[in-house]
């Protein structure tokens, strides 16, 4: 795909989602300016390693510093003339947010406004940021749509998402910024983040530790490819929202609005068993998990399920990659980054 953009804006460059978008940019001829603060929420190590392989392009630029550094985001911006800015830079992990939310605040609240700010003074054309499957909390109908009410979270980090979806609004229908929130399910894949399960599950199983199952195996979630999530993220950057003409006020859409203002799920469509997802991690490692049963932990929703229909509609793309092809692709990275066999 021909991405027109010469110069973007990605925030939280190293980490897992940043680093694929980032590599996709700059392999496709962008000017990426690249920022994060590398903070220790896990192996910074990682990120350092995801960091060198984009320094090798010569059209990536990187800075190091925290979204709360008001008066530090506004001196890149002002260096930038960005036409596109992607937010990925955020306190990740739901469990985190119950012994740390101050974390939180700072980067998803206070990091998020200061982007708004930087957008706004400096004439962005587009914003697009992350959001999550969490912000569906207490939801139970399934698929979950952009167009069902999301106002009852279970973790301050599906909170704290929705309030990024909630301050994008406001500025979208303030000071006319084009804003799109993308709700990413479950992701996973080579260069992933090792406080995910398929991260630890691959780890403990190679080690021979046994695996913590939570929910006693009875979760079901919507993995989501990395590849795909990178294709529905240049994909939406390409197509600036318009205001939703039907939008009206007496029965308000959550999904869209009068204003330039979208939300798109980002989901594979097809939620997968805990167990099966062992199974398949089992089958691509070839040995068997010695298995500790738990409790659904406090935080946790029991299922993920993404109605993909508006990405389909607008940009002509669904997730499609089997977990089968994706473990497989992210055993294979395990090994050769750790030197596993």
């Amino acid at each position: 795909m021909n991405l027109k953009f010469k110069k973007v804006l990605v925030t939280g460059s190293a980490g897992f989602i940043g680093y694929h978008l980032t590599k996709r940019l700059l392999e496709n001829d962008c000017h990426v300016t690249g920022v994060d603060n590398l903070n220790n929420y896990y192996d910074v190590g990682l990120k350092e390693a995801r960091l060198r392989e984009l320094l090798t392009f010569k059209t990536f630029t990187f800075h190091k510093i925290d979204l709360s550094d008001r008066e530090e985001l506004e001196n890149i911006f002002k260096q930038g003339g960005f036409e596109v800015v992607v937010n990925l830079a955020a306190q990740a992990g739901v469990r985190y947010s119950l012994t740390n939310p101050m974390a939180y605040v700072d980067s998803n609240l206070v990091g998020f406004v200061n982007i708004l700010e930087c957008c706004r003074h400096f004439n962005i054309e587009h914003l697009v940021f992350a959001s999550s499957s969490s912000v569906y909390g207490a939801n139970t109908k399934m698929p979950f749509s952009v167009h069902h009410n999301v106002d009852h979270p279970v973790s301050l980090y599906a909170a704290s998402k929705k309030a990024n979806e909630l301050m994008a609004h406001t500025y979208s229908h303030l000071f006319g910024l084009a804003c799109t929130g993308l709700r990413f399910f479950t992701v996973y894949g080579p260069w992933g983040r090792p406080d995910m399960a398929l991260f630890l599950f691959t780890k403990a199983i190679l080690e021979g530790e046994p695996i913590k199952v939570f929910n006693h195996g009875k979760m079901k979630r919507d993995f989501t490819y990395i590849d795909d999530i990178v294709e529905g993220i240049v994909r939406v950057m390409k197509k600036t929202p318009e205001p939703n003409a039907d939008w009206s006020g007496d029965s308000p859409d959550p999904g869209t609005s009068y204003t330039r203002y979208k939300i798109y799920n980002i989901g594979n469509n097809k939620p997968v068993e805990l167990m099966r997802f062992i199974e398949v991690i089992e089958d691509a490692l070839g040995r068997k998990a010695e298995k500790e049963f738990f409790d659904l932990q406090p935080g946790d929703v029991p299922a993920t399920f993404a109605d993909v229909d508006d990405l389909i509609k607008d940009v002509g793309f669904k997730p499609s990659t089997s977990i089968e092809d994706g473990v497989k692709n992210f055993i294979a990275w395990y090994r050769d980054y750790f030197q596993v066999k």
